[in-house]
């Protein structure tokens, strides 16, 4: 017979090996490029050594001269806090007692709220992998009604809650408005409950509920040529800034090589992964095919098949920007992690929980982790390419 008991030790036993799973492996293809490691994490932090430049300690000299004088390497210390990552998936009661004699369909249940779990989890931490860490998924443009254009809607998807933010607090009134349509072409997308035409102003942030600066420290965060990343200042510590180049226009394999060279010539980086947009991705296909390119394909861990540039894998993500690419040395990032995915538990154990006053049971997978790079110096953006 299914209980909650039994429900409780399926989502413990059974399913937490192959959650974590799916969203380390297979979420995203740069995700699972990047190592994960429980080292560096110091209580709520990551503290993490970086060597930058040579060790001084070599010369030249005469047969019976001085020696040279040691100067060792190089280190800063990276400090990051360690962000929270929740995904939550609800069981009503009714649904349980209706399978309660039949455990074909209770784990007909299990899957189905597992897969949406999935499938909610990678979306946003795939987006995260590409932001600041602001949260922001989009700023608005105007509002009508329970209509809001935006500057874009690449981050946004039918069924997110989200909050509106203005000068950087939540708008009273349009927090926790869940997404029910989203028009791509318009770039548009209508909210759940009462109208924001005097609630929100042209200029707000749209973000994910809750996490307004929150979130992973992502690549929109690193591609930056001022203020401060893992409080260091960039100003004074230039190896902190990726090599960009902005404006490319039509995509050249010079301007692609020209990148890759100068990460090996200047910070010793050998570029081993590149993501672009959809758009970027067919001007490189388009590129390769007008020079007579032989265009090869190979595998990626989670199962991803992708072309390649000179044996570099090339992977088109639906959250990087458009007329963006990135050619990265994925050997410099890492997923600093107080543990692996995790349900939260509570005092007696459990976790699956009563909402207070309502027939719904609630289990919360959480992960406390944020991404470091270790050598900004090493990794290139390509920006302004005229997409196909």
């Amino acid at each position: 017979m299914v209980t909650m008991a039994s429900a409780d030790s399926a989502l413990k036993k059974y399913y937490l090996g192959a959650v974590s799973q799916q969203l380390d492996t297979a979420a995203n293809p740069l995700l699972a490029r990047i190592r994960r490691s429980t080292a560096d994490v110091w209580g709520k932090e990551v503290r993490r050594l970086a060597q930058y430049g040579v060790n001084g300690g070599v010369g030249a000299g005469t047969e019976e001269g001085a020696l040279p004088a040691a100067a060792g390497n190089n280190y800063e210390q990276f400090v990051t806090t360690l962000k929270n990552l929740y995904g939550t998936v609800e069981i009503s009661d009714k649904a349980v007692r209706a399978s309660e004699n039949s455990a074909g369909a209770f784990v007909n249940l299990l899957n189905a709220e597992m897969e949406g779990l999935i499938r909610s989890s990678s979306f946003n931490f795939g987006r995260m992998l590409f932001g600041d860490g602001s949260g922001v998924l989009c700023s608005v443009s105007s509002v009508s009604g329970n209509t809001v254009t935006a500057d874009g809607v690449r981050n946004l998807i039918e069924g997110m809650v989200v909050d509106f933010i203005d000068a950087g607090s939540p708008v009273s009134g349009a927090t926790g408005r869940r997404i029910t349509a989203v028009d791509r072409d318009a770039k548009t997308f209508t909210v759940s409950g009462a109208a924001l035409d005097d609630a929100v102003d042209a200029g707000a942030d749209v973000c994910v509920q809750g996490s307004y600066n929150l979130e992973l420290t992502g690549l929109g965060a690193i591609f930056q040529s001022t203020g401060t990343l893992y409080g260091l200042d960039r100003s004074t510590h230039k190896w902190m800034v990726p090599y960009m180049k902005s404006n490319v226009g039509t995509l050249t394999e010079a301007a692609i090589q020209t990148a890759i060279d100068r990460l090996e010539e200047q910070a010793g980086s050998r570029v081993n992964f590149i993501v672009c947009s959809w758009g970027v991705k067919r001007a490189l296909q388009d590129l390769l095919s007008a020079n007579k390119r032989f265009v090869d394909v190979t595998e990626l861990a989670g199962g991803y098949r992708t072309i390649t540039y000179n044996g570099i894998p090339v992977v088109a993500d639906r959250f990087c920007p458009e007329k963006t690419m990135y050619l990265l040395n994925t050997d410099d990032f890492c997923l600093h992690q107080l543990c692996d995915w995790k349900w939260l538990e509570s005092d007696d154990g459990k976790v699956l929980r009563q909402v207070p006053g309502k027939p719904l049971y609630t289990a919360t997978l959480v992960k406390y982790a944020d991404l470091i790079c270790t050598r900004p110096c090493g990794q290139a953006m390509l920006s302004g390419i005229t997409e196909k």
